[in-house]
């Protein structure tokens, strides 16, 4: 290996470590932000910070960047003027026990809330099984498909899932349920190829106030 060759490897480990510790430090800075916020509403009743600039993640975090690839100036500025803002609801789906049975043999996780009808209908606080939270959360591409009929995404050649930074499970869904996916924009960043996009991604419970689901996905679209 030549000295140009050594460079660019290291130069490469460098910019996928920088990118690693970025998608694991971002949420934490975050939810200070939304701490620091809370405490600030709390304190508006006070005359001297009436006037005072809210700091949400659209300050912190959603300053507008600059972009060096051309191919994607364009969807990025659609992109970035929809943060913020919840950009898709979905249609209803049920979740009937036919499919949490087949999840229970794919997985291998047959834990009797999920699969054994009689034995929740008395045993079980919910008195019905209920869904894996992994079902819950793999149903999240079904839920938001028809976001691709919307073209907030036109022109990516490419649409990868990078990951997710957090997944909450605040409300059982029981089988025979209907729930339906919800998405807010909550980041764009311009990379060197793509736009890394963040959504918050809350799977509604019919007839519930709380979610049955709420996670933030990571994705890459390459232009």
């Amino acid at each position: 290996m030549n000295v140009f060759e050594f460079i660019k490897e290291k130069r490469s480990d460098l910019r996928e470590n920088t990118e690693q510790y970025r998608a694991i430090l971002e949420p934490k800075f975050r939810s200070w932000s939304d701490r620091l916020n809370d405490k600030i509403t709390n304190t508006l009743n006070n005359p001297w910070i009436t006037d005072f600039i809210d700091l949400d993640n659209s300050i912190l975090f959603n300053q507008k960047q600059k972009i060096e690839n051309e191919n994607i100036k364009k969807p990025y500025n659609v992109i970035y003027e929809k943060l913020g803002e919840e950009i898709f609801v979905g249609d209803w789906e049920t979740i009937d026990q036919e499919r949490i049975n087949n999840f229970a043999d794919i997985t291998g996780d047959k834990q009797w809330i999920h699969i054994n009808t009689e034995k929740a209908k008395s045993d079980s606080p919910f008195k019905s099984t209920i869904a894996h939270g992994f079902l819950t959360l793999a149903m999240i591409p079904r839920l938001t498909d028809g976001l691709q009929k919307k073209k907030l995404y036109s022109g990516a050649r490419m649409v990868v899932n990078y990951g997710l930074n957090q997944v909450r499970f605040p409300y059982p869904v029981k089988s025979g349920a209907r729930i339906r996916g919800r998405v807010k924009l909550l980041s764009a960043i311009p990379m060197r190829k793509s736009i890394e996009v963040v959504n918050e991604i809350s799977i509604e419970v019919e007839g519930k106030k709380r979610f049955g689901c709420v996670a933030e996905t990571v994705l890459r679209l390459y232009y």
